[in-house]
């Protein structure tokens, strides 16, 4: 499988040479916090936790690349040093607080501080996603995440969340033949959250296929769960597709 990095160093793309139309993403594939920003501050054992980024995506995301023959977008910084799903405006694209946890870093950035991250860290990401979608007739963008199974002391019963902004195509078809999980709509987050960004920018205003797939994280805890679950998805997503394509030309 064949990776390059682009200039900035800080946007991953995987299997650039995919024959597939599937553009897959992975916004917070990485806990990686540069050591100019002192870990931003935050407690130890925040580092490695959910809150730094998506345990277990990246490697669903790449198997998942390997198993549709597709291009993966991955940033390479921790979401808390910049939130590549988010827009430049957004509160949370740089938190002061995730979760329990305080981002001391975060704290009184002024607006140049803003810019410099939106220069080095989000916009090289969104113009190397920009760039394998165009590359692609007719894309279809599937972006990959995870979440934690208890969020601030709540337990979340869902195991695979199916999420869309205005256009559902793609999650409708997902959620017809999505089994052997427990699966919903927009959970354990949805648009009104503020998640469906990458989808919006890069996907509906074009009027591409999307969808996002958030996996809940203790179902993806080692390699052979990984696998697993990429085979799942792989399927959910070509069989879903298909569909649609199906759709489209009854219609």
């Amino acid at each position: 499988m064949n990776l390059r990095t682009d200039d900035s160093g800080c946007v991953e793309v995987v299997h650039g040479a995919a024959s597939s139309a599937v553009v897959l993403v992975c916004e917070h594939a990485s806990p990686f916090i540069p050591e100019a920003f002192n870990d931003l501050g935050i407690a130890p054992a925040a580092k490695r936790s959910h809150v730094a980024w998506d345990p277990g995506a990246m490697a669903v995301a790449k198997a998942m690349a390997q198993d549709l023959d597709a291009v993966l977008v991955a940033s390479k910084v921790s979401r808390l040093v910049y939130d590549c799903n988010r827009p430049p405006e957004a509160a949370d694209a740089m938190p002061i607080r995730s979760e329990a946890f305080d981002v001391p870093g975060n704290v009184g950035l002024t607006q140049s501080d803003k810019d410099a991250r939106v220069s080095q860290f989000y916009t090289p990401f969104k113009d190397t996603l920009a760039h394998e979608i165009v590359q692609r007739s007719g894309p279809v963008i599937v972006t990959i995440h995870s979440f934690t199974p208890v969020y601030n002391g709540q337990a979340r019963d869902v195991e695979i969340g199916v999420l869309h902004d205005s256009d559902s195509r793609l999650a409708d078809a997902i959620l017809d033949v999505a089994d052997t999980f427990d699966v919903r709509r927009n959970a354990p987050y949805g648009p009104e959250d503020g998640v469906t960004h990458t989808l919006k920018e890069h996907a509906i205003k074009r009027g591409h296929l999307n969808v996002m797939i958030e996996v809940r994280n203790d179902l993806i805890a080692d390699a052979k769960s990984q696998t697993a679950m990429a085979a799942t998805l792989t399927r959910w997503v070509s069989n879903a597709i298909d569909a649609v394509e199906a759709a489209a030309c009854k219609g």
